[in-house]
């Protein structure tokens, strides 16, 4: 914090704004992406409302979305500004242009302000409607504002003393024109190169190298042509993915603010803001829609269509729903594998699929206990968005080893096919897959019953160096069995 103040007034108020100054959010878009999950029937009412006005906009939100003002991501500098107010008896304002009833809601958590303005009626009050209020209230230069925009600076002209919240020091020369001797810059965290990648999260791009099985269980892994319309397919898989994974991250926001791990999101903790989420998401999904139309056949475009609307369903509704929710991210798991078979035009196997769907049946499972056991850890009966008790823990378990075992019995079988002696002239080679997939797969489990695993298991795999060792040595028993080895006996 640079403080530049060199004279001061006694007991003058200390007026607050709210959306990303008192807060590292803005509640009007935050609002936007609750209503889909608390009143989505009201989704499409939103540009009739824009065009009454913002004031109507805002006042018709406020009647269909609630907050968990708990949960808002609270910015500890402005905070303690306002704890210090407090301990020298001033009075406290909170000035938003955020409607009255979402500001009393803020007011009324953290219980320090005197006295709240917002907006009421047909009056927006922001900018100058925001200045006339606070003059009329306290006089010209008779108080203290903390904003964060260009909006702010005609209030700040009429300020005693300006507290700026912003990234750029922009904003802070424009407001040194009115006053230079009465300005403190506070600089919030600023979003960098790596909280734009961990946003749109690269690292899950792993699990879309699932699009190159089908070709690898061909063994027309050695096809230019095949490889390269599998790698666009796996480019626009990813794009599609990260534009759902944002999608998800904006409308999980409040449950992902109550995680123990997920409250660092760059948008949950407001690194990044949930307008820049909302730019990025068609930005991202666009691309995809192009490379899969240009260059990608029209069973692919669909499949990839499909994906999305169950990634959609999934993130509105479906993961709080019991069972169906694993069952989605088993399926959204598998669907890769079938959109590879689309982008190859190399017909899916049913053992595959089989062996997938129990696989990542599991994997799901692991997700969810996981999720469940950290509940228990912080005395809660339930993960926030979830439908899971903490007494289902012994149920998940269950159905989780019991899928695990299920891929180890679809791979036994496939061993005797037909399909793998037309594809293994050395098929015996195979039967050593079965141990190390047992191991794995017991090794996980128990570790997941000793909150060993972290929430995401793909990830847990990809630095597990038993896991690399194990699909080392899987690999090289693959290739044996597609040679001329026979075992005579």
């Amino acid at each position: 914090m640079k403080n530049q103040l060199t004279k001061t007034k006694e007991n003058i108020p200390l007026c607050v704004d709210c959306d990303n100054s008192l807060i590292a959010t803005d509640l009007l878009y935050e609002a936007c992406f609750l209503l889909v999950k608390q009143a989505p029937e009201k989704l499409f009412s939103i540009p009739l409302w824009l065009l009454k006005g913002k004031a109507f906009l805002k006042a018709q939100l406020a009647k269909y979305v609630t907050f968990n003002f708990a949960s808002l991501p609270y910015r500890p500098e402005v905070l303690e500004i306002i704890n210090t107010a407090k301990k020298e008896q001033r009075t406290i304002v909170l000035a938003t242009a955020s409607p009255k009833k979402w500001a009393d809601g803020i007011a009324a958590h953290l219980n320090c302000f005197t006295q709240v303005i917002a907006t009421e009626g047909e009056v927006n009050l922001s900018a100058k409607n925001k200045s006339d209020k606070l003059v009329q209230l306290f006089g010209n230069e008779g108080y203290e504002y903390v904003g964060d925009s260009s909006d702010d600076i005609i209030v700040w002209k009429h300020a005693f003393k300006a507290i700026v919240i912003n990234k750029k020091n922009i904003l802070l020369n424009k407001v040194s024109d009115y006053n230079q001797q009465h300005i403190t810059h506070i600089k919030p965290p600023a979003a960098t190169f790596k909280s734009y990648v961990k946003a749109i999260r690269v690292h899950q791009w792993l699990k879309n190298a699932l699009i190159f099985v089908p070709l690898l269980a061909s063994h027309q892994f050695l096809d230019s042509d095949l490889i390269f319309k599998a790698t666009l397919a796996f480019v626009a898989f990813s794009f599609c993915a990260s534009s759902v994974y944002i999608l998800n991250d904006l409308l999980d926001l409040e449950s992902d603010r109550q995680h123990h791990s997920k409250h660092k999101r760059p948008f949950a903790s407001g690194v990044i803001s949930v307008l820049q989420g909302a730019i990025l998401t068609p930005i991202l999904l666009g691309a995809s829609i192009y490379i899969s139309l240009a260059f990608l056949s029209p069973v692919f475009s669909l499949t990839l269509f499909i994906y999305y609307v169950m990634t959609l369903a999934y993130s509105i509704k479906l993961k709080q729903q019991v069972i169906v929710d694993v069952l989605m991210l088993a399926a959204l798991y598998t669907i890769r594998i079938l959109a590879g078979s689309a982008a190859t035009d190399i017909a899916p196997s049913f053992w595959l699929l089989e062996f997938s769907l129990f696989t990542f049946l599991s994997l799901a499972l692991v997700k969810r206990y996981t999720e469940m056991a950290t509940a228990i850890e912080s005395n809660k009966t339930t993960a926030s968005g979830r439908g899971y008790y903490t007494e289902d823990l012994s149920v998940l378990m269950a159905i989780g080893v019991g899928s695990a075992m299920c891929s180890v019995m679809v791979f036994s079988l496939y061993i005797n096919s037909e399909v793998a002696a037309s594809l293994y002239p050395s098929k015996y080679w195979l039967w050593g897959v079965i141990p190390f997939i047992l191991y794995w797969n017991s090794r996980l489990w128990m570790k997941t019953r000793r909150k060993e695993i972290p929430d995401d298991p793909v990830l847990f795999a990809v630095y597990d160096w038993q896991t690399l060792v194990m699909l080392a040595a899987i690999f090289n028993l693959f290739f044996f069995a597609t040679r001329n080895f026979y075992f005579s006996f």
